[in-house]
């Protein structure tokens, strides 16, 4: 198969991401679902815990996020986009280990503009590109993370009950969502299988 040397080439660890396609969202749905769970069933969770937790949530999204912008249906523009917000992301999960301890206003706020960076992102990417697998849900469920991330940004906390509550429960609605989208990418993948541009197709 031809490729078009002018596309950006995937590489190393990130590259290999790309190519999953589904599965990626799958895993990042079930993992979302599960530390959902996690922080709602754990009575005894403090403060630092629920940073951690929530920091590595944040830091595998946006490896996500990056590996998404090797992706082949993402255009230059977005591929700027989608390293710009993958790498916020990586910083406030960051953040959420150094300073979960200190503040229960300060993780509410980071884990909340994660989740708005990446909705924007989501939204911005799925309006831009065309042909792009399963783009309406892509388009609602940018717009459930924007929601999510503009809650928690919003809403005044007063105890980790209440922010672990909130939370937990939008981390489950999330990534419920994602594997519906997986699935949704999936079915559109196998039933309409990817096109070469015109100067590629084989001489008749």
């Amino acid at each position: 198969m031809t490729t078009d040397p002018s596309a950006p080439m995937p590489a190393g660890f990130l590259g290999a991401l790309s190519k999953s396609g589904w599965q990626i969202l799958l895993t990042a749905g079930v993992a979302a679902i599960a530390l959902g769970v996690f922080v709602l069933a754990w009575p005894g969770e403090t403060l630092l815990v629920v940073g951690v937790l929530f920091g590595l949530y944040l830091l595998i999204s946006g490896v996500f996020q990056l590996a998404g912008a090797f992706g082949p249906h993402v255009p230059g523009g977005m591929r700027v986009l989608n390293f710009v917000t993958g790498a916020l992301s990586i910083l406030l999960g960051l953040i959420c280990f150094r300073g979960a301890a200190q503040s229960l206003l300060l993780l509410a706020l980071w884990i909340g503009f994660g989740w708005l960076l990446r909705g924007i992102m989501m939204i911005a990417s799925a309006i831009s590109t065309e042909g792009l697998p399963a783009r309406g849900w892509q388009i609602f469920f940018g717009a459930l993370t924007l929601l999510a991330g503009i809650v928690l940004i919003v809403s005044p906390f007063g105890s980790l009950a209440a922010l672990t509550l909130v939370s937990g429960v939008w981390l489950i609605v999330l990534g419920a969502a994602e594997i519906v989208h997986a699935f949704q990418v999936r079915s559109v993948a196998a039933h309409h299988p990817p096109r070469l541009p015109a100067s590629h197709q084989p001489a008749g």
